[in-house]
């Protein structure tokens, strides 16, 4: 394909060809040719190679995904193999409840990426490697939807890739869904895939495709409750669109919603009969009935544009430098937007209204960035659809996209090795803990068969021990998943929190003795050489214990999760 360049000039104008070229350069280092219009060109040429070239029957920018995600994948397992670590408390939190294939989780956590880990279990093994294998899968769902949700919606392969390596310009993405997120991994993959469906949906409208997009719906709303903003928003701005309405008007999406439901059912069965275990982690909104409505609007509005420039920014600023250095002048002329478009800038502006609407009106006082994920991860799809309509120009700003999100992840990659190997502070300390040492202590009185702790961290010994019970305070069924022996165990602290011991009590367990205080030792290299901790080991309560304690709960006692 041909690519003419513009003529070059004086003045002011060569200063900006002569900074274009620096930055070409930059994404391509091994440029060669003299003077910025040859550099420049070199690079065009290996960003054309990689937006519009293919190996073999594939995308080369599906491929170089691919490759790059399958290498942090293999890279970070053996990593974590050799130097010892554990994981974080995501993850962790994926490891108690591999051994289950339940309608729902504790947590408020909805049960998709746990399946998806379930399965691939079932097949790899409890290890590291399966928990990265399915985070970077469903990242690679996320990038192979996008692009073929651009395709589909008939948008060159350039801005297809664009879109897709604009994802990694969102700190969210590339940089906090490889250190730490499960969940709103899962959101990236699923709302991706929901976008394509509906593209496929517009584009086709046979049944086929409206059961597809019932499918995609379920997945979205079970990869994360909140992606039900996503659909909303989504079908809303279809519904606003005259040339493409009849998509949703058609009598045929009753199959999409009829699917949906038959799909959600189960977990919303589940969900009605544990409303405990669905609203455990409500207290992270920060919604305080004892505030005044006006101070909790004013606080939660503050706090959702915060967490919307703090997802936004830096994929903006790059668009924006994309787009100053390609020369693109505001005054020009230009094409009007077509309905595809149209579509991705409405469903984010109604996705971000409705998600500020329900700030407001429930008094929510804390909204942070990766909540906005399900909405905001149309941006790079939308600013690259965008530059398609303002080529030439928008051509070149789409080639700087595409090599600002190829540098940023491979600069990120170091930089997630580093955090496997060595953690950071606060809960991702778990990393650097001895696990087997850890595990020789509890089991130094004898086997145990269940592992309690009031966080998540435990999890972690299943990576020592894959047949043993782990759990906290949060799991669902927790008195009738307990094993003996069993044994609690807690750091940090000089005793358990009071919320696992009222879970034990409710369970009928109670303390075997007194505490055995441990220094757990952390790995080598840490700077610290142990952390203090305690365990002690569990028996059954006597049945007039039990009885009474469970009449005291009936009562209204205070702590822990109701009793299913």
């Amino acid at each position: 394909m041909r690519f003419d360049l513009p003529a070059r000039r004086s003045g002011s104008d060569q200063g900006y060809h002569i900074v274009r070229g620096m930055v070409f350069m930059l994404a391509e280092p091994a440029a060669t040719g003299t003077g910025d219009e040859n550099s420049l060109k070199y690079s065009i040429k290996w960003d054309e190679w990689l937006a519009e070239s293919r190996i073999g029957p594939f995308p080369t920018a599906i491929v170089t995904v691919a490759a790059y995600l399958a290498l942090q994948t293999v890279i970070l397992s053996v990593l974590a193999t050799w130097a010892g670590t554990g994981v974080g408390v995501d993850d962790a939190e994926q490891l108690i409840y591999l051994p289950y294939l339940w309608a729902g989780y504790g947590g408020s956590q909805p049960p998709l990426y746990t399946w998806i880990n379930w399965l691939a279990a079932q097949i790899f093994g409890t290890n590291i490697f399966t928990l990265k294998l399915v985070k970077y899968s469903v990242l690679f769902l996320a990038a192979c939807s996008v692009f073929a949700a651009m395709r589909r919606f008939g948008y060159t392969k350039a801005t297809a890739a664009a879109a897709m390596l604009g994802l990694f310009t969102i700190p969210q993405i590339a940089w906090e869904s490889q250190r730490a997120l499960s969940h709103s991994v899962a959101v990236v993959g699923f709302c991706a895939l929901l976008l394509l469906a509906m593209a496929n949906l517009i584009e086709r409208r046979s049944v086929i495709a409206y059961a597809v997009f019932g499918l995609a719906t379920a997945a979205a709303i079970l990869a994360k409750y909140n992606d039900v903003f996503l659909v909303a928003a989504l079908v809303a701005a279809v519904l606003s669109l005259r040339e493409l309405r009849g998509a949703i008007l058609d009598p045929k999406f009753a199959i999409s919603v009829a699917v949906a439901i038959l799909m959600l059912a189960p977990t919303t069965y589940w969900s009605l009969m544990h409303p405990a275990d669905l609203l455990a982690r409500g207290e992270k909104f920060g919604i305080d009935l004892q505030q005044g409505r006006m101070t909790a609007a004013a606080t939660g509005a503050g706090k959702f544009l915060m967490g919307t420039f703090n997802f936004a920014v830096l994929p903006v600023l790059i668009c924006a430098l994309a787009f100053a250095l390609t020369g693109f002048r505001f005054s020009e002329r230009r094409p009007k937007a077509p309905a595809r478009e149209v579509l991705l800038w409405r469903t984010l502006a109604l996705g971000l209204a409705m998600l500020a609407i329900l700030v407001l009106a429930t008094g929510v006082t804390e909204v942070k960035a990766r909540w906005l994920v399900p909405v905001l991860v149309i941006l790079p799809l939308a600013m690259a659809a965008y530059m398609e309509r303002l080529s030439p120009r928008g051509r070149d700003a789409q080639f700087l996209v595409i090599a600002a999100g190829a540098i940023i992840a491979v600069l990120l990659a170091p930089a997630t090795w580093y955090f496997q190997i060595n953690g950071t502070s606060g809960l991702s300390r778990m990393i650097r803990v001895d696990y087997a040492a850890l595990y020789r202590q509890l089991t130094a009185d004898g086997p145990v068969k269940t592992a309690i702790s009031d966080g998540a961290w435990v999890g972690n010994l299943r990576l020592i021990d894959e047949k043993l019970v782990a759990l906290d305070q949060e799991v669902p069924n927790f008195d009738r998943l307990v094993q003996d022996p069993a044994v609690l165990v807690w750091l940090d602290r000089d005793d358990p929190r009071p919320v696992i011991l009222e879970q034990l009590k409710k369970a009928g367990y109670e303390p075997d003795g007194q505490p055995r205080q441990i220094m757990v030792p952390l790995l080598p290299s840490t700077d610290k050489s142990a952390r203090p901790g305690a365990y002690v080991r569990l028996k059954r309560m006597a049945a007039e214990k039990a009885t009474a304690f469970e009449e005291g709960v009936s009562k209204g006692a205070e702590g822990g999760q109701e009793p299913d």
